[in-house]
């Protein structure tokens, strides 16, 4: 199934209409991550350093409704799961990929059982959040196009593999990019850790089966992450825009 993509133009606050996502189903064979016994992950995944535009990918099905109500950088709000400091770059193509001020990050994802705040009581969710806001959040980059949040490692749902969302906005609040936050796989990887979580990782989607990941053959979603389960993890990357 080809990947589908969608990018609609938003105002700061905007109220996005869900969009369902379809997995992919490719021929090739998944070697699952492995657990390091002692729980910690030193990771860089794959990700390209060239000065490369960040893939345009869907914010659906779950996108914050009201995203500029959620300018916090502790975006945990009492939900449980191994602690994660997610700091991500945002970088300008249209200036050597250098630092972009001023611009406006908002992320979401699931929690770790696989559910999104504000959704719910549907056949995608059957779990209803849909009056609580958790894991969501927006920031405003700083002099070196870093923004920092507090959450937990996401966990997972069915035809997904882990993810975040990212949607990046000019300073304006005239929408730059929606893309995704791919995590690494294999020995030793935070991945492996989520089996910590009660859901385990029986039926999850690696990145190769991903409708979204699957064609990112440089690896420029997958982020670094290190860490380990006692102190937490720590995601890395850099989205570059043209600004």
């Amino acid at each position: 199934m080809e990947r589908k993509r969608f990018l609609k133009s938003l105002l700061v606050g905007a109220i996005s209409t869900p969009a369902l996502l379809a997995a992919c189903n490719k021929e090739d064979e998944l070697v699952a991550p492995s657990e390091n016994a002692g729980g910690t992950v030193t990771n860089p995944g794959t990700s390209s350093s060239s000065c490369t535009v960040a893939p345009t990918e869907t914010e659906g099905p779950y996108p914050t409704k009201s995203p500029a109500s959620y300018v916090r950088s502790d975006i945990t709000d009492g939900r449980t799961g191994y602690k994660l400091t997610a700091k991500i770059t945002i970088g300008n193509t249209n200036n050597n990929c250098a630092a972009l001020e001023g611009a406006i990050v908002d992320i979401w994802h699931c929690d770790a059982e696989g559910n999104y705040s504000e959704y719910g009581n549907t056949g995608m969710q059957s779990t209803n959040y849909q009056s609580v806001h958790f894991l969501r959040g927006r920031q405003v980059t700083d002099a070196n196009g870093l923004v920092t949040f507090t959450t937990i490692f996401p966990g997972w749902y069915n035809g997904r593999a882990t993810h975040i969302h990212v949607h990046i906005y000019r300073a304006s609040g005239t929408s730059l990019k929606v893309t995704q936050i791919a995590f690494p796989e294999g020995t030793g990887s935070a991945k492996a850790l989520v089996n910590g979580y009660n859901k385990g990782m029986s039926g999850y989607t690696y990145n190769s089966r991903d409708g979204i990941f699957n064609d990112d053959t440089t690896g420029i979603q997958i982020a670094t992450v290190t860490g380990n389960t006692t102190d937490g993890f720590y995601l890395s990357i850099q989205l570059n825009v043209a600004a």
